[in-house]
């Protein structure tokens, strides 16, 4: 004779899964977890409520969100294996770029970023900072009112050549904030394309495991593509462009 289901009163699943109550019934609202049995006046969860929450809390560890669990865990539910749903997830949600994050102090940005123009660290533009956090590109560490997380180095360091080079902090921002338009109107066309000639055939059905499997491969394969093509049509489109803006600039000069 199979043993009897194991039952829990929402105080116990909390104990036995290590959160509170009160975060229980969050879930239940935000349809991460299933409602429970109503037995009399009482409410009775089981062990696929304990399952349930211990997967929420992986996959809070591993930097999902909520909403991203939501989605995670509803694929999961019309079918599709848990396995192949991260694996296809983390890939997507992997970096695009083999950049490392860094973290920098205002004292080093105020010597990368004179306001003097001199190199010796003359104080912070205010405003600059400020338009450089709301793009992201100096995300403030919590807790630590003089340090940013930098998550692009790179275009930071391409940010202190031109201000070094003599082009205002304001206009590198405005620059930057054009170019993303553009940039992201670049990737969602690089998506379109991808998704009708790749990966339509993924997306008219609920994926098996080894389909999820696949198409993870395939994200890992034609991830640098779009940064390849971008780099050699701006390299060509450059060389067009500076000969002939050099070739217009010494015209006017011999006039």
């Amino acid at each position: 004779m199979p043993p009897s289901p194991v039952e829990y009163r929402i105080e116990d699943l909390a104990h036995r899964s290590g959160t509170s109550v009160r975060t229980i019934r969050a879930y239940q609202d935000r349809g991460l977890l299933p409602k429970p049995r109503r037995q009399g006046r009482v409410n009775v969860y089981d062990d696929g409520h304990l399952a349930r929450l211990e997967q929420i809390s992986g996959l809070l560890e591993r930097g999902y969100t909520l909403a991203s669990i939501k989605e995670l865990l509803t694929a999961w539910d019309s079918g599709l294996g848990l396995a192949g749903v991260l694996g296809l997830v983390t890939e997507v949600d992997g970096p695009w770029s083999d950049e490392s994050p860094a973290t920098i102090t205002r004292a080093d940005l105020a010597d990368r970023f004179p306001t003097d123009g001199t190199g010796g660290g003359g104080g912070l533009d205010e405003a600059a900072l400020a338009d450089a956090v709301t793009l992201g590109v100096l995300v403030p560490v919590q807790g630590r009112p003089d340090e940013f997380h930098v998550p692009s180095p790179q275009e930071l360091a391409v940010a202190a050549e031109l201000h070094a080079a003599g082009v205002p902090l304001l206009a590198v921002t405005a620059h930057l904030r054009e170019l993303r338009g553009q940039i992201e109107h670049i990737a969602a066309r690089f998506l379109d394309f991808t998704t009708e000639h790749v990966f339509a055939r993924f997306l008219d059905h609920t994926p098996t495991d080894a389909e999820a499997a696949e198409a993870a491969e395939l994200v890992r394969r034609l991830r640098p593509l779009a940064r390849q093509t971008v780099d050699a049509e701006l390299a060509r489109a450059m060389s067009a462009q500076a000969a002939r803006h050099l070739r217009h600039h010494l015209a006017a000069l011999s006039l």
